[in-house]
């Protein structure tokens, strides 16, 4: 039978709370890199992944082929490597970028084709119909889309886009391989130092936890605002 017993010895040795406590201004001065690489990531993936969504449902192939040839290459290609690409790779032929800008491009270019397959089913999901009533208002195309179509998909795209967001925030702690000073970077200076690594990332866990979850009460709150389109 096993010994379900813990000392308070056992649990100090798992987390130390006086170390988290005493540490834990430090690891937050990496919260608003964290939230920077994030948001502008997200942003970026936002913006590329929209005009992505709508090349790949073009019925031009010169639009169409090169979108699904990247989206193809950016979701077969892990994060990490593509963070060496441009922070340690494009220094070779000339092109040098600081950590926060790498990471940055890094995320975005990356979720971009997570959100353009989001975009794209989205707008699809939205009945024919739609495209023509506008058209027989004598809307124009850009008009149809930001009136009629955006408004009736955004709502279904909501909680994909927000796991991406999700994914992006909680995956910024791989930019710490490439110097990036945000949360996790800093947990692993503390660790080193202090020889805590458990305790340490347990900390880490714990601030991402809240940190994930405003983010899905952001997500309830949009959900239910754009409801009033179903």
């Amino acid at each position: 039978m096993f010994n379900l017993q813990i000392d308070q010895v056992q649990l100090k040795n798992l987390f130390d709370w006086e170390l988290a406590w005493e540490n834990l201004p430090f690891v937050l001065e990496g919260l608003p890199w964290t939230m920077a690489v994030s948001l502008v990531g997200m942003g970026l993936g936002l913006l590329l992944g929209f005009f992505l969504a709508l090349a790949r449902s073009s019925t031009r192939i010169i639009l169409r082929w090169p979108a699904r040839v990247y989206i193809s290459f950016m979701r077969g290609t892990p994060i990490l490597v593509f963070l060496f690409i441009l922070y340690s790779g494009l220094p070779v032929v000339g092109i040098e970028l600081s950590a926060i800008l790498a990471a940055s491009l890094a995320f975005g270019l990356n979720s971009a084709a997570y959100i353009a397959e989001i975009n794209r089913s989205s707008l699809n999901s939205v009945g024919y119909g739609q495209w023509e009533s506008a058209k027989a208002l004598n809307m124009s195309y850009w008009q149809t889309m930001r009136k009629v179509i955006l408004p009736q998909a955004t709502r279904i795209a909501i909680p994909p886009l927000a796991n991406v967001f999700l994914d992006i925030v909680k995956a910024t702690s791989l930019a710490a391989v490439i110097t990036v000073p945000e949360l996790f970077q800093k947990a692993q200076i503390v660790a080193g130092r202090t020889y805590d690594s458990m305790t340490m990332y347990i900390l880490i866990a714990l601030i991402y936890w809240p940190i994930c979850m405003v983010i899905s009460f952001i997500q309830d709150r949009l959900e239910k605002r754009y409801s009033r389109f179903i």
